[in-house]
């Protein structure tokens, strides 16, 4: 569970801005690396396929998340322990990962591990400068039309991704016991491509980007971040059904 804003303590008063001036730092390398990579992604658009290019655009994101992470920890800001996804690149097979949401950075945690990941996203963001070419090159899912967009998440299984997806659909409010009511689609695209969904449970006490926490404000040090793997759900018919069971799980782990 992430604490409740109000009840968060600040690093020291000495060490705030030094610490600060870090995170600041932090933030600008990630937006560097991200403005490098989209770059050369507008730049392959012209001499790769398709296939190809979504190959190299998936691995090209999760390495540089992967880069950044390691400067976060070598900071002495961050401490992360993701290492028990790379387990699920030894299967070929496309792959649903529903994870809970408790911030902003959950989707690069995740992607960081995982070079086939795909990750569906808001249609406005493929213009944005920092992510665009990068995740048209990757051939990222836009959700503005929710039909193209399971059509488009069954393909993506089939050619043996990992679709990350986050059942909430938005993050969790901070000083809450348990995840937001699920949202359906999840279970109808495992069904559909008959497709497992693998669940990662995400564990923080970090306010950090959660609800309401901007990017520059410094929270308390270090952040720590653990991922690890749940239970397994094989694909159903009845996936309304699925859906309910899969949302108990997820508040049975959060709250133990």
């Amino acid at each position: 569970m992430i604490p409740s804003l109000a009840d968060v303590r600040p690093p020291p008063l000495l060490l705030r801005p030094v610490l600060g001036l870090w995170l600041v730092l932090l933030v600008m390398v990630l937006g560097l690396i991200s403005l490098l990579f989209n770059f050369g992604a507008w730049l392959l658009h012209f001499v790769v396929t398709d296939d190809r290019g979504a190959t190299l655009g998936r691995a090209g994101i999760a390495y540089g998340y992967r880069l950044y992470w390691v400067l976060a920890r070598a900071s002495g800001l961050m401490r992360i322990d993701a290492s028990a996804l790379d387990a699920l690149n030894e299967d070929p097979r496309g792959l649903i990962i529903a994870a809970n949401h408790p911030c902003m950075a959950d989707a690069l945690l995740i992607g960081a591990r995982l070079p086939r990941s795909v990750c569906i996203m808001k249609a406005s963001l493929l213009n944005n400068v920092f992510l665009g070419a990068g995740a048209k090159l990757a051939r990222y899912i836009a959700n503005d039309s929710p039909l193209q967009m399971i059509r488009a998440a069954v393909e993506a299984l089939h050619g043996g991704a990992h679709l990350i997806l986050f059942p909430e659909g938005t993050r969790t409010e901070p000083g809450q016991r348990g995840p937001n009511p699920f949202r359906p689609g999840i279970t109808l695209i495992a069904h559909r491509a008959k497709a497992p969904i693998q669940t990662v449970i995400i564990e923080t006490e970090s306010p950090y980007l959660a609800k309401g926490w901007p990017i520059w404000r410094l929270p308390p040090i270090p952040i720590r971040y653990r991922l690890r793997l749940g239970e397994r759900f094989e694909p159903e018919a009845d996936h309304e059904a699925l859906l309910g069971r899969l949302e108990s799980y997820f508040r049975q782990e959060l709250a133990a």
